[in-house]
């Protein structure tokens, strides 16, 4: 292991500073290689600085018959990339299969929550069961002292544990996606672009010649490359039921077609003429109805949580004044988090649009520090 001096530094690193080791002394890291550009500087900067680095390709997706190209983050075309990323930073390179597994942790609860008339971040659970469980199990095969990817976050040692902590630039944050990772992961992770901007990652990958310079990012969930979760989920549980569009007070106003075709929030695609834009409100699964309304009416003051997933501090039994953040392009809002047996009630000061259950909801302290996280399962208080 590395000494303290060095421990801290790992946990800030950026092309900036330099840490040397003995050849005999040099940690070993597992750099998950998604094929981008992000997680090709990230094993740059950190053979940059020192470290004994492998990278390692999760193949987590089978191919389409067919076709020899799946999606860039996770099938052949990913690893090819990321083998001739490591070639040329003279690094090894690894691929690991972990496409059953994937498909039993990831793929199917996904289908399932659907099926409930919830809208679940898939993402999270991954880098939770499988991106970092895998990562890390391979780390004990090889030998490494830590695990390490291309995500824009910070991780500090506070009170003598590794607390995640928003990137130093907001607009490519990525900690609400970790933020269920264990202490017992996050101690032994890396992630070195946590003060960088993506133009400095392009430029930093641009000076050292990485053809990834350039590659764009994948936006779209690994295993849907078309998007379509509709059509993704109908083709495993056969076509979804239609039934009533009902506004908030039971007026009817229209059919849906299948209640995986829609989320809280969603505006576009309701087919209904109305004075004033309707979104939707509410999946109501026991009358198979999706309810619908006037933006007003998607605001609500008040929601339970899961079970919690403390990182950032010891578990807590009295409430607690923080910041929420409700999905992964949402702007964190002051709450009130009340720990309770199952998980969580959260009071919001200034009511939120679409609070959706499925959603992960993250709770950040004043200094934008992780504290914890759950998945929402009920809202109330609409307007």
């Amino acid at each position: 292991m590395v000494s303290n001096t060095q421990d801290v530094k790992r946990h800030c690193p950026s092309p900036c500073i330099q840490t040397p080791f003995p050849v005999s002394e040099r940690p070993k890291v597992l750099v998950g290689m998604s094929g981008g550009v992000d997680s090709a500087v990230a094993a740059a900067i950190l053979t940059e600085q020192g470290y004994d680095c492998v990278g390692i390709t999760l193949r987590l997706v089978p191919e389409p018959p067919g076709k020899p190209v799946f999606e860039p983050c996770c099938g052949l075309e990913a690893a090819q990339e990321a083998g001739r990323v490591c070639e040329s930073l003279g690094i090894p390179h690894q691929v690991v299969y972990a496409v059953d597994r994937f498909a039993e942790a990831i793929i199917d609860p996904f289908v399932t929550e659907y099926a409930r008339a919830r809208t679940p971040n898939p993402c999270v659970v991954c880098n939770r069961k499988i991106k970092f469980a895998v990562l890390l199990e391979q780390a004990e095969k090889l030998g490494a002292a830590y695990v390490a990817t291309g995500h824009f976050t910070r991780l500090e040692t506070r009170e003598g544990r590794a607390v995640l902590r928003r990137a130093g630039y907001r607009d490519k944050d990525q900690s609400y996606m970790l933020a269920a990772l264990t202490p017992e992961q996050l101690a032994r992770c890396l992630f070195p672009l946590g003060g960088m901007t993506k133009e400095a990652v392009r430029a930093y990958a641009q000076a050292k010649g990485l053809k990834v310079a350039a590659r764009p990012e994948s936006q779209e969930i690994c295993f849907i490359p078309s998007n379509d979760y509709g059509a993704f989920i109908d083709e495993r549980m056969g076509d979804s039921a239609p039934g009533p569009i009902l506004s908030t007070e039971g007026k009817p106003l229209g059919e849906h077609k299948g209640l995986i075709h829609y989320t809280v929030g969603q505006r576009r695609g309701l087919g209904i003429a109305a004075p004033r834009p309707l979104y939707v409100v509410r999946l109501d699964r026991d009358r198979n109805a999706l309810i619908v309304g006037f933006e007003e009416e998607t605001f609500c003051e008040r929601f339970t949580t899961s079970e919690l997933h403390w990182s950032g501090c010891d578990p807590q039994t009295e409430p607690l004044e923080c910041h929420v953040q409700i999905r992964a392009r949402h702007t964190a809002s002051p709450c009130l988090l009340t720990p309770t047996s199952a998980g969580a009630e959260v009071h919001l000061p200034e009511s939120q649009r679409s609070v959706t259950p499925g959603q992960w909801a993250v709770f950040y302290d004043a200094d934008d520090y992780v504290l914890a996280a759950g998945i929402i399962d009920e809202f109330s208080s609409i307007k």
